[in-house]
C-alpha cells in the first residue's frame, strides 16, 4: 500500500527512534511505501523540502511557530496548518495515490487536510488518538465552555467531531481512553474505535556497573541513594506545583536522591523552587543532549510521571515507554481518570498515587527504595513493554483491517 503518515513531529529520517518513526519502519518492513509530512517550524529558518528515498519521502514542510512561542502566534499557526498541509501535497504528491492515510493528534485541525486525501484517492483513514483536544485545554483552565473562550472551544469541539466523523478507524491509548471517546462522542461507531497503544521498537539497553558509576560520578548523584527521575515536558499537563510538592516533602530524605530533566512553559517555576530552597538531594537540569540523557536515566533507579489533578481525559503519557526500555520501575502520580496506574499496578512494575496525594507518593518513594524490589519490578517492566507495547503489535492493529 501507498501510506501517507501527517504528524506535527519534527524529523528528517525514519532512522531517529520514537513512537512514530518506529511504527513508520514496520510499515517499511512489510514493504508498503511511506510518505510523510513531518513539519519545521519557521523559527528554525529552514525552507520547505523533500527527502527522498527508495521506499520513502519525508516532506519537510516549513510552518508557523507553535512551540516556545506566545498564545497568539501559536494560535495563528495552528489554524493555519491544514491549509498549509493540504498545499504541500498537492505540490509534492500530486502523483501519488494513498491507499492508507495515517495522522495523529496534537492537532485536530489537520481535518481538512486528510479529508482531500481520503475524496481524492478513496484512501481509508486511521487516526492515532494522542490526546482530546479541547477537552484537555478545559481541564487545564486554558480554555472555558463560556464566554470568548467558550467561542473558541465550540469551534475546536467542532473540528473535532469532523476529524473523528471522517476517520474509519480510531487507535486510542489505552482502554480509558476507547471508553472516554465513546461516552463523550455518541455519534462514532463502536467498531471503528480501538485500542493502539504508544509503541516504539525496543533497543536492548546493557547496564554496566563501571558505566553508572561514571555517569552518577560526572553528574555528583550520590551512590549509596536510590535515584529517582523525572524527565520530560514541565508544563501544565504535568502538574508542576505537585512535583514542586513531592521534591520538598522529600528534602530530608536520606535514602532518596531527585533528578528533573525537562524544559517547558513551567520550568522557571521549578528553577526558582531549586534556587530558592537549594534541595540537597535533588538536581534539575534544564536540557541535555540525547545520548547524554539516556545515559543519565540508564544510570538512575526509578521513573516518575506526573500528571495534573484535574484531567478528566485519561492521558497516557509515552514517557512511560523509556523508562520500560531501561528496565526502570515507575511511579506516576496522576488524575483519578486516567488507567495508566492501572497498567504499571496490574504489570508489577511500579505504584500508582493520585496526583495532590504527598502521603501517596511518599509510601511509593519508600517501597522503591527496596533493591531486590526494584529489580523484580525493572524486570517486569521490560518484560511488560515486549508483550504489549511494541511497534510491531502497533503495525499489526492497524494493518489487520487491510490484510
Amino acid at each position: 500500500m501507498n501510506i501517507l503518515f501527517l504528524t506535527l513531529l519534527d524529523f528528517s529520517t525514519l532512522n531517529e527512534k520514537g513512537i512514530y518513526t518506529d511504527l513508520m519502519r514496520e510499515f517499511l518492513r512489510d514493504n508498503h511505501t511511506v510518505c510523510i509530512i513531518s513539519p519545521t517550524e519557521k523559527g528554525k529558518k529552514q525552507p520547505t523540502r523533500l527527502i527522498a528515498n527508495e521506499k520513502n519521502k519525508i516532506l519537510k514542510l516549513q510552518i508557523g511557530n507553535t512551540q516556545k512561542t506566545n498564545m497568539i502566534e501559536k494560535g495563528i499557526s495552528t489554524l493555519t496548518l491544514e491549509a498549509k498541509f493540504k498545499k504541500g501535497i498537492k505540490e509534492y504528491f500530486s502523483n501519488i495515490k494513498f491507499d492508507l492515510v495515517i495522522y495523529s493528534t496534537p492537532p485536530i485541525t489537520l481535518q481538512k487536510a486528510v479529508d482531500y486525501v481520503k475524496k481524492r484517492d478513496n484512501a481509508k483513514t486511521y487516526l492515532l488518538l494522542k490526546d482530546i483536544f479541547p477537552q484537555n485545554a478545559v481541564d487545564l483552565g486554558i480554555l472555558s465552555k463560556n464566554g470568548f473562550k467558550g467561542i473558541i472551544h465550540n469551534y475546536f469541539r467542532e473540528k473535532e467531531k469532523k476529524l473523528y466523523a471522517l476517520s474509519d478507524y480510531i487507535g486510542c491509548m489505552s482502554q480509558a481512553n476507547v471508553d472516554f471517546l465513546l461516552n463523550n462522542n455518541p455519534t462514532i461507531p463502536h467498531k471503528t474505535v480501538e485500542v493502539c497503544p504508544n509503541s516504539i521498537d525496543p533497543l536492548q539497553i546493557i547496564s554496566e556497573k563501571q558505566m553508572i558509576d561514571l555517569v552518577k560520578e560526572k553528574y555528583k548523584i550520590p551512590s549509596d541513594r536510590t535515584v529517582f527521575i523525572y524527565g520530560g515536558n514541565l508544563g501544565k499537563p504535568q502538574g508542576i506545583d505537585f512535583l514542586i510538592e513531592c521534591l520538598d516533602a522529600n528534602k530530608a530524605n536520606d535514602q532518596a536522591y531527585f533528578i528533573i530533566v525537562g524544559a517547558g512553559t513551567e520550568f522557571n517555576k521549578v528553577k526558582n523552587y531549586f534556587e530558592k530552597e537549594q534541595p540537597k538531594n535533588a538536581q534539575l537540569f534544564e536540557h541535555l543532549p540525547k545520548n547524554d540523557y539516556e545515559m543519565l536515566a540508564n544510570a538512575c533507579d526509578v521513573g516518575l510521571i506526573f500528571l495534573d489533578k484535574r484531567f478528566t481525559i485519561p492521558n497516557f503519557p509515552s514517557r512511560l515507554l523509556s523508562y520500560m526500555q531501561a528496565s526502570k520501575p515507575v511511579i506516576a502520580a496522576t488524575d483519578i481518570n486516567t488507567d495508566i496506574g492501572k497498567v504499571i499496578e496490574g504489570g508489577q512494575f511500579g505504584y500508582w498515587s493520585e496526583s495532590g496525594n504527598i502521603q501517596g507518593f511518599n509510601q511509593c518513594i519508600q517501597l522503591l527504595c527496596d533493591e531486590k524490589l526494584r529489580e523484580q519490578f525493572g524486570k517486569n517492566a521490560r518484560s511488560y513493554l515486549e508483550n504489549n507495547y511494541t511497534a510491531k503489535h502497533s503495525y499489526e492493529i492497524i494493518i489487520k483491517h487491510f490484510k
